[in-house]
């Protein structure tokens, strides 16, 4: 689902109702355990966690007049989603999160590449992701980013 949303606020309110408490708390766990640096927003139509180009003046490749982006998520018609581009990037936090999870919740996790779809709102693992969310400094991403980006060319 699409929200033409200008502030995580005005995306939240824009939910559907059984998601907006969901989608407050998730936010709320993400503001407090994000390290200093990233900034909040709306990135490709979620609420995103990125590095501004104040940090990181040329922005993401695809798009460099878009700030590097880090974390985002989305409610979708089914589920709540969570991307992740560290968990992507670095095998081991994949690893660590995988191994991780069994612990907080007992569904079976929905992940893609950096993507952690919850479908039952009531189990999404708030205590998990609050430490994921920890897990990686705005310098390591811009490390992780440049490292993988120069490779590719």
């Amino acid at each position: 689902m699409e929200y033409n949303a200008t502030s995580p606020e005005d995306y939240i309110s824009q939910v559907p109702e059984e998601h907006q408490d969901i989608l407050k708390k998730l936010r709320k766990v993400i503001k407090q355990n994000l390290p200093k640096g990233f900034e909040e927003g709306i990135q490709y139509g979620m609420i995103g966690y990125y590095v501004p180009h104040s940090m990181y003046p040329d922005g993401y490749h695809c798009t460099p007049s878009e700030p590097l982006p880090f974390m985002s998520f989305a409610s979708q018609k089914n589920s709540v989603n969570l991307y992740h581009m560290g968990i992507y990037a670095k095998p081991e936090l994949h690893d660590w999160f995988v191994n991780e999870y069994p612990k907080h919740c007992k569904r079976k996790l929905d992940m893609g590449k950096s993507c952690m779809r919850f479908k039952k709102l009531d189990e999404i693992p708030f205590d998990l992701i609050a430490e994921l969310t920890t897990k990686m400094s705005v310098d390591e991403w811009i490390q992780i980013y440049e490292d993988a980006y120069k490779n590719k060319k």
